[in-house]
């Protein structure tokens, strides 16, 4: 028999890397847009100093959260699979709208769905590093030799890649039991679980 439990799923540094991170990224959404006159807000100075302070901090949080990933064993949350990933394509394509019952609930072994793992690890992966490495590339343009609009262009790019994956990713927390449900556990950490006799956790 399995039961469902209310447990402790995310840790106290997760919900503080997530929401820190969540934070700068906007900050540097939002001053990257004003340094190209897509929106208005402070002068450019200020919003490039801003900038950089963001960017400075979110490459040192990357790096903490890197560290912990591997010390603790969470990184093992974001290892790919292709179990129940086609029910999980197919109900966030159009069961979600039928009242269907999620194939693919999270647990304490594995807090992301198949489709949330590839996300996140296209993430960790390709736009971070992008982000990271054409940011350098962009102060240091001087000294490395490379194209300036080349380096712009790039970064541009990885910040419309990261912009994407913002609105989607604020659209999916809002598909649990209830709208809050995910940005309630994300909030306390705690969430309902199926759990087995025994506590063995599954999908």
């Amino acid at each position: 028999m399995a039961e469902r439990q209310y447990l402790k799923i995310f840790t106290r540094f997760e919900r503080f890397w997530h929401w820190m991170q969540a934070l700068l990224v906007l900050v540097l959404l939002f001053t990257g847009a004003r340094l190209h006159g897509l929106i208005g807000g402070p002068n450019w100075s200020s919003a490039f100093t801003l900038h950089l302070v963001a960017a400075g901090l979110i490459i040192v949080l990357w790096i903490f959260a890197i560290f912990w990933h591997f010390t603790t064993g969470a990184w093992q949350h974001y290892i790919p699979t292709f179990r129940n990933l086609v029910p999980v394509i197919r109900f966030y394509a159009y069961g979600i709208f039928r009242g269907e019952a999620h194939p693919a609930k999270p647990t304490v072994q594995r807090k992301h769905n198949p489709l949330q793992r590839l996300s996140y690890l296209f993430l960790k992966l390709i736009i971070n590093p992008a982000i990271w490495i054409t940011g350098i590339l962009y102060l240091t343009v001087g000294l490395t030799g490379f194209d300036l609009q080349s380096v712009a262009w790039l970064h541009v790019v990885a910040a419309y890649a990261m912009a994407i994956f913002v609105v989607i990713h604020v659209y999916m927390a809002t598909t649990g039991d209830t709208p809050a449900a995910y940005l309630k556990a994300m909030t306390t950490g705690y969430e309902w679980v199926t759990v087995e006799d025994g506590g063995t956790n599954r999908m």
